[in-house]
């Protein structure tokens, strides 16, 4: 197998007591770590178990009350992540879903749980996915390992990368290049994506590209005000773009100033248009009259014929 090929992974998410808002254990074929995740009801479920009174790291994940429509995390690392874990929740609000990082030999030490802590928060900040609830930020450096340690912390992450957007968070999922490389003109950025556009009675027009799942609407495109509906699902996301100068006031409406990521086109289209949308016909191929909803089915039966 060629070191760039892709090939599938075996994740086993149990159901501690079989309810899908219990607790819940997740993991990896082959791989010696566990997680377990639980929400506020099943947290001392969590921290009686056994292999979370182990040497490992742990993350507590919540709506951040500052900003609306993003996410608070808080990483953290313990010899015992039950006891840890349990000081950081009492001394935290805003957290919702708890997560325990232990490994089913115990074999993680505390240099090496200090170090997995360090490259997440690592990680996580560059991604920028969440906002950190950390205080300060590890200095990798200062955490010393044998570089064959260092090595299998490093495939222990590429695992971590894998399972927790399985169990919806997200926090170490790089952004997509049409987002990150903004040093690069968007010719650049897009080169070889399909371009989308919708528009607005008004003229207003927007300009997004589809990234590894993610709708994203580019910098310099425009968006409605005020379009006089009372009721838009995202219009508490808008207002957090308009207030942290994603989203840029104008003669005619909004301007983004920077390309925004989206989890789907009707998301974008509802922030847009400024009202509840079905982005899947809104938004249309640039220079056609084909919607998003037609070329994605054009697009699968294109691969069906390749396959």
């Amino acid at each position: 197998m060629s070191t760039g090929e892709t090939f599938g992974r075996t994740i086993q998410l149990f159901l501690v007591d079989g309810k899908p808002t219990g607790l819940r254990k997740a993991t990896i074929h082959g791989w010696t770590g566990i997680l377990f995740v639980s929400g506020t009801s099943a947290f001392g479920e969590l921290t009686a178990r056994e292999e979370v009174d182990r040497t490992g790291v742990y993350v507590l994940a919540g709506p951040d009350p500052d900003r609306v429509g993003l996410t608070r995390v808080y990483i953290g690392s313990g010899n015992s992540v039950a006891e840890r874990i349990r000081q950081s929740a009492v001394n935290r609000e805003f957290w919702e879903t708890a997560i325990a990082v232990t490994t089913s030999d115990d074999d993680l030490s505390k240099g090496h749980a200090e170090y997995l802590e360090a490259r997440l928060i690592e990680l996580t900040s560059q991604a920028g996915r969440v906002s950190l609830d950390n205080g300060t930020q590890p200095q990798i450096s200062r955490r010393r390992l044998p570089e064959a340690d260092r090595a299998n912390m490093e495939q222990f992450l590429a695992n971590l990368k894998i399972i927790l957007p399985v169990i919806g968070l997200e926090m170490l999922k790089p952004q997509p290049k049409a987002v990150s490389e903004t040093q690069k003109t968007v010719a650049e950025r897009t080169s070889g994506e399909v371009q989308f556009e919708v528009r607005h009675k008004s003229g207003i027009a927007a300009t997004a590209v589809e990234e590894d799942g993610e709708f994203v609407v580019l910098e310099g495109s425009g968006a409605v005000s005020d379009a006089g509906y009372s009721r838009n699902s995202y219009s508490g996301l808008k207002e957090k773009l308009i207030e942290d100068g994603t989203l840029m006031p104008t003669e005619t409406g909004l301007r983004f100033t920077k390309p925004w990521s989206f989890s789907s086109p009707s998301a974008a289209a509802s922030v847009v248009l400024d009202r509840n949308s079905n982005g899947r016909t809104e938004w249309k191929v640039k220079g056609t009259k084909q919607t998003y909803h037609d070329w994605q089915q054009a697009e699968a039966a294109r691969q069906e014929v390749a396959e």
